[in-house]
């Protein structure tokens, strides 16, 4: 990546819309009070709480899987993950300079858990299940002080590691079967733990927390109950709620100024409890479950991270949740931009279909079809309708405002609707199906009539595109073919034929050539008339290219695929004038907005980027 790259100029990312809610304790509020900081893919991100303004930090080569910041905030730590056999780097972040201070491979396949002394001197990393080992880090030398295995052999595996509020010396580690307090013995370069003794009381620990005066140690397990362990005897102290136990496990646990307890359970749980009884002062109940809290200053505000991509924020007086962020939690698997007027835009995934507004990437509607999922869609020309392409076979056709279901239309294709597309005079729908069946449907007032089905592809459709005058389409398959149909008398005018899957084709605005994209990695240039390939680019140097759109004056194209890059073309050139650098998966789906400001991606992490489209059109 780093040679297709060099010294090419950079497209300029204007946001991003994405949040990995799966990452424990992933979502942080740095000292400055200024800025939440959390993980979406192999980046770090870095949000203005006042006006939303976003950084990020790269520099991971896969998933970002945990995330500490030290006490007074000069340094981020984040590990990631990779693949077995190979090490997992933990990286050190300048939080001052947005840059990075060290680079520290040493675990094997994944960090799982990171913290920072409260001198900010040493970082504690917690190795994954592949891995094992616990290692205490000098951060002013960058090299590591000394490690050992995070559990007993009667052990399971460990699942978090956390530091003394006051001492240096001190942390603990907790897991399945095991709950550590060490002793950093750094003359001797050595760590001690000590096991603490629970007696028949036997849990797995997912989350820890130390309080202020360095008396106790509270444990969140996978049973629904807190554990109070006193630091000093490592014995314990009491445990609870001993009826009313969180569903679905403790998920994570903050303390507060006060002395009580913030815990998040795997259920949606958010609650205030005592920390001396465990009863429960304040509730609130969130759709998913809870993986992270963050507390902004005293603990008057707090931030709450869920599985399903959701940040909220509480204020500790009313305790009130406020949605204040959404994305997607699974890839995204298509996106389409409302003609025209370049302001609203619709993902789909397998979850939903939602609509954002493109200047302020806000979520203004969710669609939902329970246990379905949503391969495409577009918006019809008129905007007055979203067409999607569905697993269980069938069409659907929505209302953007209200998100109604306008139109159903049932069994169109065996083995699932797989691609989509409007004619321009919005009085039909072209669809493909996992079948290779292409059809192609009249909409009527409250109804819908299948016009024909054209049968020549052998393999799944994988993009349809159809003519300005809607009187033809071209369809991309899996099956190494691209046809141009002819949709008025329901015949095959020509077809092109490579060596690859096609993933996405397009015509050039004049219509004389389409352009396709696939597993070759490579960007063919064909006639239309006579099918034959004019011109090949060597479109990516690894993996396949997954999507491609062309602007409205012909000028560039853009494509992106496995190899996370967004690239700008120059389509009589055939050459690339700029790269986007920021996906942290594979690239799904790009666009252009008709007015050529605005470039849209999204990837199989969940993210939605918006870049600044470089060529904007001459007024």
């Amino acid at each position: 990546m780093a040679l297709e790259t060099q010294g090419m100029p950079q497209l300029e990312l204007e946001a991003v819309i994405g949040f990995n809610g799966h990452v424990s304790a992933g979502l942080r509020v740095h000292p400055d009070r200024e800025h939440l900081i959390y993980a979406l893919g192999c980046s770090v991100i870095l949000k203005r709480i006042k006006d939303g303004k976003q950084e990020f930090l790269h520099g991971h080569t896969n998933n970002v899987s945990c995330i500490a910041v030290s006490k007074g905030g000069s340094y981020i730590a984040s590990g990631q993950v990779t693949f077995m056999g190979f090490k997992a780097e933990l990286i050190i972040w300048d939080y001052t300079q947005r840059a990075i201070y060290a680079q520290l491979p040493l675990h094997k396949a994944k960090v799982e858990a990171l913290a920072f002394s409260p001198n900010e001197k040493y970082l504690v990393s917690l190795g994954g299940q592949d891995d094992g080992s616990i290692v205490v880090w000098n951060i002013e030398t960058k090299q590591a002080i000394c490690g050992s295995l995070a559990s007993p052999q009667s052990g399971g595996h460990c699942f978090t590691v956390h530091y003394s509020c006051t001492n240096n010396n001190i942390f603990v580690s907790a897991g399945s079967g095991t709950l550590r307090v060490w002793e950093l013995d750094l003359p001797n370069r050595k760590i001690r733990p000590i096991e603490c003794q629970t007696g028949m009381l036997k849990r797995i620990v997912k989350c820890v927390q130390i309080s202020e005066d360095n008396q106790f140690i509270f444990c969140g397990t996978t049973s629904g109950d807190i554990m109070k362990i006193n630091l000093n005897t490592r014995l314990l102290s009491n445990f609870g709620p001993t009826k009313e136990k969180y569903s679905m496990g403790v998920n994570v646990l903050r303390i507060l100024k006060c002395g009580n307890l913030l815990v998040g359970s795997g259920s949606g749980t958010f609650a205030l409890c005592s920390s001396t009884n465990f009863k429960t002062l304040k509730k609130a109940q969130l759709d998913r479950g809870v993986t992270s809290i963050a507390i902004r200053g005293e603990g008057q505000q707090f931030y709450v991270g869920t599985d399903a991509a959701q940040m909220y924020r509480f204020s500790y007086d009313d305790f009130q949740a406020e949605l204040i962020s959404t994305s997607h939690s699974s890839a995204v698997k298509d996106v389409a931009i409302c003609f025209g007027t370049s302001e609203l835009f619709a993902t789909c995934s397998e979850d939903d279909i939602r609509l954002w507004h493109i200047d302020k990437p806000k979520e203004l509607l969710r669609i939902t079809v329970p246990n379905m999922t949503c391969n495409s869609l577009d918006f019809m020309v008129d905007g007055h309708s979203i067409i999607s392409a569905w697993n269980d076979g069938k069409i659907r056709v929505f209302a953007p405002e209200s998100g109604r279901l306008m139109l159903i239309i049932h069994d169109a294709h065996k083995m699932g609707v797989a691609a989509i597309a409007g004619t321009k005079d919005c009085r039909r729908i072209v669809s493909g199906g996992g079948d290779g069946q292409v059809r192609v449907w009249e909409l009527q007032p409250h109804s819908h009539r299948l016009l024909e089905t054209m049968k020549e592809h052998r393999a799944g459709i994988t993009c349809i595109k159809i003519k300005s005058d809607s009187k033809e389409c071209v369809t991309a398959s899996a099956d190494g073919a691209c046809i141009i149909w002819d949709i008025v008398r329901f015949v095959s005018l020509q077809m092109v034929i490579a060596n690859t899957l096609f993933r996405t084709v397009c015509y050039h605005p004049e219509e004389y050539q389409i352009i396709t994209s696939g597993t070759d990695r490579k960007v063919a240039y064909w006639d239309v008339f006579d099918g034959a390939v004019i011109r090949e680019l060597e479109g990516s140097q690894s993996g396949a290219i997954n999507g491609m759109h062309i602007s409205q004056d012909g000028r560039h194209f853009v494509t992106g695929g496995d190899d996370k890059l967004v690239k700008v073309w120059d389509y009589m050139a055939g050459a690339v004038t700029h790269v986007g650098i920021a996906h942290s998966g594979s690239i799904t789906s790009i666009k252009i907005c008709s007015n050529n400001r605005t470039l849209l991606s999204t990837s199989a992490d969940g993210a939605i980027l918006r870049w600044r489209f470089p060529h904007p059109v001459s007024p």
